[in-house]
């Protein structure tokens, strides 16, 4: 999740970690020897399939049938845009719970339509998002300077 969010909707959050070729194997950019955080699953040798966690605490929803059917949905909506989640590592997470007033039973019609609508517009979102391409970086004065033939010195 520290790699970043790629969308957000009222109660989900969508987190990618892009997997990177290292020595013919898909790996994330952690691992044994590195100083960055450890990820916290493996990839074995070249995986080019999609990875999808789905994170629903317990404090957003206290039920364990509402959990299990909101990450039913989850992965049931996510191998619809299979595509989408490619060399990259995904966790869907439930930031907020749905109101228990307005849905009442635990498994009913209505929180599993509502709760795979808002889903489908968490990965409509993320799949824009990624489509576009990424804005180019500013170059340093002098990058620029050199780029243009110029030269910035030290005035004698």
């Amino acid at each position: 999740m520290a790699a970043g969010t790629v969308s957000r909707t009222a109660h989900f959050a969508l987190h990618r970690l892009v997997l990177t070729e290292q020595g013919g194997a898909m790996a994330p950019p952690t691992g044994p020897g590195s100083q960055d955080p450890q990820a916290l699953f493996g990839v074995g040798a070249v995986r080019q399939d999609a990875w999808l966690g789905a994170m629903v605490p317990k404090r957003w929803a206290r039920r364990s049938v509402t959990r299990h059917t909101i990450k039913r949905q989850i992965y049931a909506v996510g191998s619809e845009h299979e595509t989408l989640m490619l060399q990259g590592a995904h966790v869907v997470r439930l930031r907020s719970g749905f109101d228990r007033r307005q849905f009442v039973s635990a498994t009913s019609d209505v929180l599993r339509q509502a709760v795979r609508a808002e889903l489908q517009q968490l990965f409509a979102y993320a799949a824009k998002r990624l489509s576009q391409p990424a804005p180019e970086l500013p170059q340093p004065a002098q990058e620029r300077a050199a780029a243009a033939g110029e030269s910035i010195g030290v005035a004698p």
